[in-house]
């Protein structure tokens, strides 16, 4: 139960001023050198003709290129493994920092709660990611008409091989638009309860309570049944069982539970608490109290505090909290002898 477990919470990631700056260096650094190269290049080509030569051989590779409108075979130059080199370092630099800025431009809109920045961060990293890839494959020659076969193979391969690794892929992005979890949301998912943590490209992780990181693969998260106990709002509802004793007055034990509740600083005024009449037990009238509270990591200290008050306003109002008693009865259809024999203290004396 959810209610016996102690309080997890996933921090807010507010913006570190100190890895902001240096985010920000490495930017300002990264786009100082590529517009450096850029020019040197303008302005070395025409002095340093060898440069320029050097630059334009021709590799032993081929590619299919656009030339005057007709599509023709040129050699791959030195330039253009240079210029995916370039692109490598700056798809990697800016996927590295670009998500703390927009991270941080994002915290100054109070209303965005933690788990939707951190959505949009990580579309925002696979975004830069995907540009990044496509504009190198460019850079040396691929094109789309000339990989699709490889790509349908690959896909055939996939299908077979590594449905699972694409299914969650294709998961994680599907809890990242829809959001039906999101981080630092409270859920249970078969017998584990915990909070969201991370939601990856594979797996989704819950933080149980036990502090014990459970990896979910995403799949799992979409088409399996799962319990989210903040995904609309945080107000949820706590039930309580009680057994009192036959021949209990019913209606001062439902006044004491109520006035329990009523004063109970976490408990909400409405909706309103009740006291439910759920059975006659085989030793006791089984009653529940029904309280309404909006947060959900203080379930346990509620919990908690109306179990020890129940239990001192029922023994000071004469109320017997019930427990399992058995009656042994006897049927024989004569007398029982019944014998007394005097004990033995190892002295030879009797009493």
């Amino acid at each position: 139960d959810i209610a016996q477990e102690p309080e997890i919470k996933i921090e807010e990631q507010f913006a570190d001023v100190d890895l902001v700056s240096q985010q920000a260096n490495r930017l300002l650094t990264t786009g100082v050198l590529v517009v450096a190269m850029i020019g040197l290049w303008m302005i070395w080509q025409d002095f340093f003709p060898a440069l320029r030569s050097s630059l334009d051989y021709a590799l032993p590779l081929t590619v299919m290129r656009e030339v005057d409108g007709v599509m023709q075979a040129t050699p791959l130059t030195t330039a253009d493994l240079l210029f995916a080199l370039v692109m490598i370092m700056v798809t990697v630099v800016i996927a590295r920092n670009l998500p703390g800025f927009v991270e941080m431009l994002l915290l100054n809109n109070s209303r965005m709660d933690h788990g939707l920045r951190y959505a949009i961060v990580t579309l925002v990293r696979y975004s830069i990611w995907m540009i990044g890839i496509s504009v190198i494959a460019t850079s040396i020659g691929f094109r789309w008409s000339e990989i699709q076969w490889l790509v349908a193979a690959i896909g055939v391969g996939l299908g077979f091989g590594l449905q699972e690794i694409v299914a969650n892929f294709v998961s994680g992005l599907v809890l990242l638009f829809e959001r039906p979890i999101r981080v630092g949301d409270t859920v249970t998912l078969d017998t584990v309860s915990g909070v969201v943590s991370k939601i990856r490209i594979r797996a989704t992780t819950i933080t149980t309570f036990d502090r014990q990181e459970y990896l979910v693969p995403n799949k799992d998260l979409i088409t399996g049944r799962m319990i989210n106990w903040t995904l609309s709002d945080r107000i949820n509802r706590l039930k309580i069982e009680v057994g009192v004793a036959y021949g209990s007055d019913l209606n001062q034990a439902t006044e004491i539970l109520l006035d329990i509740a009523r004063n109970h600083p976490m408990v909400m005024e409405e909706p309103k608490s009740d006291v439910l009449f759920v059975a006659f037990g085989d030793n006791a009238i089984i009653l529940q109290l029904r309280v309404f509270y909006d947060n959900l990591e203080k379930r346990w200290e509620i919990t908690n505090a109306i179990g020890y008050e129940i239990y001192q306003r029922f023994n000071k109002a004469g109320i017997v909290i019930a427990y399992p008693q058995r009656d042994v009865h006897l049927d024989v259809t004569g007398p029982i002898p019944v014998k007394v024999l005097p004990s033995d203290h190892g002295d030879g004396s009797e009493s």
